[in-house]
This record gives structure tokens, sequence and C-alpha cells, in this order.
């Protein structure tokens, strides 16, 4: 399970057409379907059903403490680099995402959800993966130019995914809660 940000569809197919001449260009990087496309604040593992509840609840009130985020997607990038890179990226800019990360985070730490991801956060959206190092360097600079639209984060989603097997091929997703970010004084 995880809780994300999940951006509105224009914003996406920005996106999806800045990359679209790059997909399959790159031997080794595989493209994951759009649809699972989000921002990911927290990733809690496999979360026991008895602690579903307690979890929903301390996600709530993390959520709620927070306004909601102006945001547009800038910028592309490799983890750990461009030149050495397993994922490929975009990332955001705009208001920050850290803090309520972190409190999304707090929140499921503190209702007993296992954490696997303990790593600093850089909020950014996972566009493709690669199983060896790859260098990414002449795709980031490809899409150096690409500045998408603005766009307002109102909600996070607590999500569980569900895995390929035989039967259903392609990863899943599965949202079980939505909450609202509080509103902003910009509104």
């Amino acid at each position: 399970m995880f809780a994300a940000l999940v951006p509105p569809d224009e914003v996406l197919d920005e996106i999806a057409q800045a990359i679209a001449p790059h997909v399959g260009q790159v031997p080794g990087l595989r493209w994951p379907d759009r649809a699972t496309w989000h921002i990911t604040l927290g990733f809690f593992g496999e979360v026991p059903e008895s602690v579903l509840p307690e979890l929903e609840t301390r996600l709530a009130r993390a959520v709620h403490r927070h306004s909601t985020l102006d945001l547009a997607f800038q910028s592309f990038g490799g983890f750990s680099s461009a030149r050495r890179a397993r994922v490929f990226w975009v990332g955001l800019t705009g208001d920050p995402v850290t803090r309520l990360a972190d409190s999304v985070r707090a929140g499921a730490r503190r209702a007993g959800a296992v954490q696997t991801d303990e790593k600093r956060f850089h909020a950014h959206l996972t566009l493709a993966r690669a199983k060896t190092e790859t260098d990414l360097r002449p795709l980031v600079e490809a899409l150096t130019d690409f500045s998408g639209s603005p766009w307002r984060a109102e909600a996070v989603h607590l999500v569980r995914s569900h895995t390929p097997s035989r039967t259903r091929p392609e990863m899943r997703y599965e949202s079980l809660a939505e909450w609202s970010l509080a509103p902003s004084a910009r509104s």
C-alpha cells in the first residue's frame, strides 16, 4: 500500500505527449501504463487488514492538517543520477510537498504500518524503470525545455497495488480511501 497524489488527466496528457517520441527508444527502459502514474508520498508495503482502520484514521488526520498544493511538472531526471539511472522521472515545482509526505509517513508509522522505503523524499512521478543502470542523459537533455501547466493537488489517496499474475499480467491499483487537503488561503 502507499499514499499518493494523483495529477489531473490534462496534466498527465502533457507529460505523455512530451515523452511519446522517446518511449521504446532507450534499450532496457520499461514504461508502465499511464493508469499507474502517481506521486508517492509514503510507501507502506504489506499492511495487515487489522491495521487498516487505524492507518486510515491517522492518514485522514495527517492530510487534513495540510492545505491544497499548487504544483507543476518540470525537469526530468534519473535515480540515482541521469548517468547511472534505474528510474526515469519528472519532478515537481511549486508548493513544497515534503511536509505533507512527512506527515503521511509519520501517521502510517503511528498506525503500525511497516514502511519499507525510508529514503529521503524527492517529489516526482516515475515514468520508466530499468533493471540495470542506464545512461539517461540524452533523454533528459531532449526533454530539457518541458514545462507543464500548473495544477492544484486537492486530495491524497490510499492505494493498494495488485501485482501482476498469470491471469492479470499488468500492475493494477485500487484506491481504498481519499482525503481532501484543507482549502488554501490562495483559493
